[in-house]
């Protein structure tokens, strides 16, 4: 078990930085490969979550397709950032106040779900060998949730064909 602990907290540690590098790096390529790196982490941490499918989305769709636009679409503009970044030391204290909010609402969550009982961190139950994620989603996806994964079919044909 605290193998487990060390790899979440592990690839958790690397997916902040990441997330930190990405709005922090001056070159946009730089922060699109960290963008990549995020999404691996987030992935493996869904690997330890039993969530097998959407892990493996999240790197072909996300990782395979979007990231390999952005990264395509950053290297061919090629941006040049300094006047995007002129007077953005003026929007510094209402960013500050907006972080210490944001950093004050995640502990009054952990807080509370510390003292009504909540299991804070719940380690999903291990299950059979025969047990398939994959098929438990698409039964859920085709029985109970049909008409909303229909609409999302129309409305993605419709904008593809637009």
């Amino acid at each position: 078990m605290i193998v487990l602990e060390l790899v979440f907290y592990t690839f958790s540690l690397v997916m902040i930085l990441a997330s930190a590098a990405v709005v922090t790096a001056r070159n946009p390529v730089y922060a699109v490969l960290f963008l990549v790196l995020a999404f691996f982490s987030a992935s493996a941490i869904w690997m330890l979550m039993e969530a097998e499918f959407l892990a493996i989305i999240l790197i072909v769709v996300y990782v395979g397709a979007v990231m390999v636009l952005f990264l395509f679409v950053v290297m061919m503009l090629d941006i040049n950032v300094v006047p995007l970044k002129e007077g953005f030391i003026r929007y510094l204290p209402v960013a500050i106040i907006v972080a210490i909010a944001m950093a004050l609402e995640l502990l009054m969550v952990l807080w509370s779900r510390g003292r009504f009982g909540v299991e804070m961190f719940p380690i999903p139950a291990p299950h059979g060998v025969d047990y398939s994620n994959t098929r438990e989603l698409g039964v859920l996806l085709y029985t109970e949730y049909l008409l909303p994964f229909e609409v999302a079919g129309v409305l993605l044909l419709v904008a593809m064909i637009s």
